[in-house]
C-alpha cells in the first residue's frame, strides 16, 4: 500500500444473524439451534409463533471499496441505518467484516459513543493513562500530554473522581480530548459530538480542523448535521443500505446528493409521500407529509412562488411520550428557516399543520427536513429515540 493511503477497504461485508437464542439452558438452546437448521419448528418456541427462514440476518455492509489518504477529513453520512457506524466499528477493530480486506497505515483513535474504553471505576486522570496504553503509549509519552488533555477537556475539577460520576458532557469531553491529543495518526468520530454543548462542539470541530490541516492526521467524522460536515470535512462518501452510493472529492457534492437536491432527481416535482418504509424507528414513525394550497388540496403541478401553502404532517409517537417536533428547511445545504412544536406529544397519532405566507421562499430547490427527539431521557438514549429525515421540494416562478 502507498504511503500516502491511510486507509484502504476492499471489498468488504458485514452480515449480522437476527435474533437469539435464549431459552435458559445449553441443552434448550442446542436443540433450538438444531431444529433451525433442519429448518424445523422451534420445540421451545412460544406458541403461534413460527420460523422464517428468510429472516435469519441481513447484510449491513455490502461490497464496500474505497482509499482514504493521509490528512483526509472525510464526511460518512446516509440515513439511519445506512451502516456508518458498523462501517467505523469495523476500522477501529471493534468488529470484524463477514467478508473482505482492510489495510491501515497507522494507529487509530476512536470516539464511537459516549464513554467507549472508559473503566467506570477508574478516574478520569487514570482512564487517560488507560486509554494511551491501549493506543501503545509509553506512560512518558501521555505525560507529556495529560495537562493540555485536561485543559482542553474543562473538567479539571473532576479529573480525580471515578467517571461513573460524570455526566455525558463530561464523557464526551474527556474523551474527546484523550482521542484529539494522544498520539494518533487517524481519528475517527461517529455522532458523539452530538451529546455536547454548542460551545464545546465548536471548539472540538476547530480541533479536529487543527489536526487534519495542521498535524496531517487523517479524520473520519459520521454526523446528521450536515453543517458540522461541511465545516470540517473535504470529502464525502454516501452510504444507503450497506452500500456506497456516491463517493466524492468535494464534500458540497455529496451533501447535495444526500440532501436529495441533485439536479437528475425526479422527485423534486413530489409534494406528497406516503410510503415510510425506510423511515422512523420504534419511537417515532412519519404517516404523512403533503404540500397543500389555500383550498387543503395537495399540489398536483408544483408550488407557485407567488401563493401561500401549507404543510400537512401526520406522524405517530410509540413507546416513549413527550417529543419535541421540528423542521428546518435547507437551500442546498443552507439552513433557511426553522419550525418547532415544543408540545411534548404524547403516544399516539397527531398532525401539524405549518402555514408558509406566500414569497416566503424564492424560486428554486429545497430540502423539508423533519425532526423529533424526546428529550425527557436520559442522555445517553437520546440518539435511538431521535430521527431526522429529509424530502426534496421545489418552488416555482409564476
Amino acid at each position: 500500500m502507498s504511503n500516502d493511503i491511510a486507509i484502504r477497504v476492499e471489498n468488504v461485508s458485514k452480515y449480522y444473524r437476527l435474533g437469539v437464542i435464549n431459552n435458559g439452558t445449553l441443552f434448550r438452546d442446542i436443540q433450538s439451534w438444531i431444529a433451525r437448521k433442519r429448518g424445523k419448528e422451534d420445540p421451545h418456541a412460544k406458541i403461534g409463533s413460527k420460523y422464517d427462514p428468510t429472516l435469519e440476518g441481513f447484510w449491513a455492509l455490502k461490497d464496500l471499496n474505497f482509499e482514504i489518504k493521509k490528512g483526509d477529513r472525510v464526511g460518512i453520512i446516509g440515513h439511519n441505518g445506512a451502516g456508518k457506524s458498523t462501517l467505523l466499528k469495523i476500522l477501529s477493530g471493534i468488529t470484524t467484516p463477514t467478508e473482505g480486506n482492510i489495510k491501515i497505515n497507522g494507529r487509530i483513535s476512536s470516539l464511537l459513543e459516549v464513554g467507549t474504553g472508559f473503566h467506570p471505576e477508574m478516574t478520569g486522570r487514570e482512564n487517560i493513562y488507560l486509554n494511551g496504553a491501549i493506543l501503545g503509549m509509553k506512560k512518558s509519552e501521555i505525560n507529556k500530554k495529560i495537562d493540555e488533555i485536561i485543559e482542553f477537556s474543562g473538567i479539571k475539577e473532576h479529573i480525580d473522581t471515578p467517571v461513573k460520576r460524570y455526566s455525558s458532557g463530561m464523557y464526551v469531553r474527556l474523551a474527546f480530548a484523550v482521542a484529539a491529543h494522544l498520539d494518533s495518526d487517524i481519528l475517527i468520530a461517529d455522532e458523539v459530538l452530538a451529546v455536547g454543548d454548542a460551545a464545546f462542539q465548536k471548539k472540538a470541530l476547530g480541533k479536529m480542523n487543527e489536526l487534519s490541516s495542521g498535524e496531517g492526521r487523517t479524520v473520519l467524522f459520521v454526523s446528521h448535521n450536515m453543517a458540522q460536515v461541511k465545516n470540517l470535512c473535504n470529502k464525502g462518501i454516501v452510504l444507503e443500505k450497506g452500500r456506497i452510493v456516491r463517493q466524492d472529492d468535494d464534500i458540497d457534492k455529496s451533501i447535495e446528493y444526500y440532501m436529495g437536491l441533485n439536479d437528475s432527481s425526479d422527485k423534486m416535482i413530489k409534494y406528497e409521500w406516503t410510503d415510510f418504509s425506510n423511515k422512523g424507528n420504534s419511537f417515532f414513525k412519519p404517516l404523512e407529509i403533503k404540500f397543500l394550497n389555500e383550498e387543503d388540496e395537495v399540489f398536483t403541478t408544483q408550488i407557485n412562488y407567488n401563493e401561500n401553502f401549507k404543510l400537512y404532517i401526520k406522524f405517530n409517537v410509540e413507546e416513549i411520550s413527550n417529543f419535541d417536533f421540528s423542521l428546518k428547511i435547507y437551500k442546498g445545504i443552507d439552513p433557511i428557516t426553522q419550525f418547532y412544536k415544543n408540545e411534548n406529544y404524547d403516544i399516539g397519532a397527531h398532525e401539524v399543520i405549518f402555514l408558509i405566507p406566500k414569497r416566503t421562499f424564492y424560486p428554486g430547490k429545497y430540502a423539508l427536513v423533519l425532526s423529533a427527539s424526546n428529550l425527557t431521557q436520559k442522555t445517553w438514549i437520546i440518539d435511538s429515540t431521535r430521527m431526522e429525515m429529509c424530502f426534496p421540494f421545489a418552488i416555482f416562478e409564476d
